[in-house]
This record gives C-alpha cells, sequence and structure tokens, in this order.
C-alpha cells in the first residue's frame, strides 16, 4: 500500500516543479539561501536531516558526556540517537497509552540532579497539553527539546507545535507532511545564541567549532518551500480521510485519535491500536500494512544489547503500544474501502 505518493503530488504540480528545477539550476549560488521561520520562531537553520536537528539541539543546550536526557520508549530511534550521539544517557519514560507522547508520572520517577534536558515527541501529528511537563522541567532548570518531526501544522487552542520548547525541529524526509526531494531537516529557536551555534555546528569548516557537512540544498528548499505552499490543502485531505475511518471504526473494539475542541492534527500517521497482538498480526499480513513502531526504542538492537547505555522506567505502555497498533494509509490520494472492509471484517 502506499503511504506517502508524492509520485501523485509531483504528476498534479508537475509544471511548476520543472519551473523550480530550472530555476534553481540557472543560478550560480547555490550557498546563500533563505529558508522560512516556521511556526513564528525568530530563527530557523536549515540542516540535512531532523535527526542532526536534534543531535544540534542537544549540543546548543549544552547536553554533554555524564548528563542524563529524558525521552519517550515509543519513538523513532532518532529521538534517543541523538542524545547517544553526544554521548549523554537516554533514559526511557513511558507513555500515555491515549496519546502515545511522554508521560509526566514516568518523567517524575526517572528525573535524576544529573538530567539535563528532555526531548519531547509529538508522535504521529498529535499534540497534547505539555503545560505540566513544561513547568516541571522550567522549575528544575531541564531544557525542553521539541522533537516536532512529525507535527509540522499541527496546533492545540492555538499553539504550534514546534514553537514551545527551548528549541525545536521538524523533518522533511519523505514520509512527513511536507517531504523533500532529499529529506532534509531545521532546527529552530528564539534564542540568537543557540541559532549562532548551530549554523556554526552544521557548516564544516567555517566556523571555530567541530562541525560535520549537514547543510540543506537549494533544489530541496526549493521544493520544500512549494510543497509548503500547498501543506494546508493536503492536511485538510488527510483530516477528511482520518474521519472516514474513525465514522468506520466507530463500534469496533479498537482506538484511534480524533480531533477534539481545540486540536489540529495533523494527521501524519493514522494509526488504530487493536484489543491484542493476535488480531493486529491477522489485519497486518491482510493488508500488507506497517506498524510504527514495532518495538520500543529501548528493545532496538544498540540499546538492548548495551545495558550500560541507557536507564529506562517500567515501560509498560509503550510495548502495549508496540504490539497493538498499526498504520493505516492517510495520504490525500489514499483508497480506504478495501482497508476498511478488511477491519470491519476481522477487528
Amino acid at each position: 500500500m502506499k503511504y506517502e505518493a508524492w509520485d501523485l503530488d509531483y504528476q498534479e504540480n508537475k509544471d511548476e516543479y520543472l519551473e523550480i528545477f530550472d530555476r534553481v539550476m540557472s543560478e550560480n549560488d547555490h550557498e546563500s539561501f533563505t529558508f522560512p521561520k516556521l511556526v513564528g520562531r525568530k530563527y530557523s537553520v536549515p540542516v540535512s536531516s531532523a535527526t542532526d536537528a536534534l543531535h544540534f539541539s542537544l549540543l546548543a543546550c549544552g547536553v554533554k558526556p555524564g548528563d542524563e536526557v529524558l525521552v519517550s520508549d515509543f519513538s523513532w530511534i532518532s529521538s534517543a540517537s541523538c542524545i547517544s550521539m553526544v554521548g549523554a544517557l537516554p533514559v526511557f519514560c513511558d507513555i500515555n497509552i491515549e496519546s502515545y507522547h511522554i508521560s509526566l508520572d514516568s518523567i517524575e520517577r526517572m528525573v535524576t540532579p544529573k538530567t539535563k534536558a528532555l526531548v519531547y515527541t509529538h508522535l504521529f501529528g498529535n499534540m497534547t497539553d505539555t503545560t505540566e511537563i513544561l513547568e516541571f522541567c522550567r522549575d528544575r532548570g531541564i531544557e525542553f527539546i521539541e522533537d516536532a518531526a512529525q507535527s509540522l501544522g499541527s496546533s492545540l487552542n492555538g499553539v504550534e507545535a514546534g514553537s514551545i520548547g527551548d528549541c525545536s525541529s521538524f523533518s522533511f524526509n519523505s514520509n512527513k507532511v511536507v517531504a523533500g526531494i532529499s529529506g532534509g531537516g531545521v532546527f529552530m529557536t528564539d534564542n540568537e545564541t543557540m541559532a549562532t551555534k548551530v549554523e556554526k555546528l552544521s557548516r564544516h569548516g567555517r566556523g571555530e567549532m567541530l562541525g560535520r557537512n549537514s547543510k540543506m540544498y537549494l533544489l530541496n528548499c526549493e521544493i520544500i518551500k512549494s510543497r509548503l505552499s500547498r501543506m494546508k490543502i493536503y492536511e485538510k485531505k488527510r483530516q477528511d480521510i482520518a474521519t472516514i475511518y474513525n465514522d468506520a471504526f466507530e463500534d469496533l473494539p479498537v482506538y484511534t485519535q480524533r480531533m477534539y475542541n481545540g486540536l489540529n492534527h495533523n494527521y501524519h500517521k493514522f494509526v488504530i491500536r487493536f484489543e491484542d497482538n493476535d488480531i493486529r498480526e491477522m489485519i497486518r499480513e491482510t493488508l500488507n500494512a506497517k506498524v510504527h513502531y514495532d518495538v520500543p526504542i529501548s528493545d532496538n538492537l544498540m540499546y538492548r544489547n548495551n545495558r550500560i547505555m541507557h536507564k529506562k522506567d517500567k515501560c509498560i505502555n509503550s510495548v502495549i503500544a508496540s504490539n497493538t497498533i498499526l498504520s493505516l494509509p492517510v495520504h490525500p490520494w489514499a483508497q480506504t474501502y478495501k482497508i476498511i472492509d478488511t477491519i470491519q471484517a476481522l477487528a
């Protein structure tokens, strides 16, 4: 099944893409370009991936070897691997089973005097109220880093994902709601010192500190800007498809995410949770569907085989989610009828 279908976007907007290619290839300067300042942030630094943006976020926040960083155990591995990259210790916290977001109760159990930062992931494009967690971090001098890779366009009560933390990042990987032709990411902050540091870190050889070649190329930037202009159109189509799914599954013993008052869910992923693994696996095999994510991060081989590389809470909800969740196609060109018929028959 198609999950992103950017090839169809290309066919619909082919003339615009060809114009972009011709214009970019006719320019001499491919190094100096501006990237949009998203979600009202004062500074945005385009980089080659959201993983790099998270890595640079930790460095900009002063995270160093010996520090501990709180992170959800249920996410894509980049949420935690960037912590290991700077020599700090990932501390895996459990999730709230309804939102799939990091749990304040688990955070309170796992925080220590060594805790330097928290990586907060807005998973699947959903948003939940971060007020209590943000206050918890502020009271203890813990840096709040938003992993907003999946949540571009999402908001809660007018507060946009990516606008909350000390710094934040979005992804433009091929499976995101806005995709570049070669991935890409952006680091964002309102702190000029942080932005300057990340600019130097991401442009190897141009600063006084050790960095890497993590620049975004001009053609990729222009494609992203073009797709950003259509983001809300495609977001509405995903939301319409999510409504079709939610209505179809309303009387089934499954859990899905609905938009409630004040929430604008971008539905980067439409996830459905079943009662148990057997039902999930039967439907997964029938539909050839994907699971995001089939194991908690701490059960990834890199961490499972190296217990000294991390700490973790009893992440019961993370295991439940990994064992029972399924992702359904929700891109603007998705064909939903076979999917709905299959789940209604088997769930």
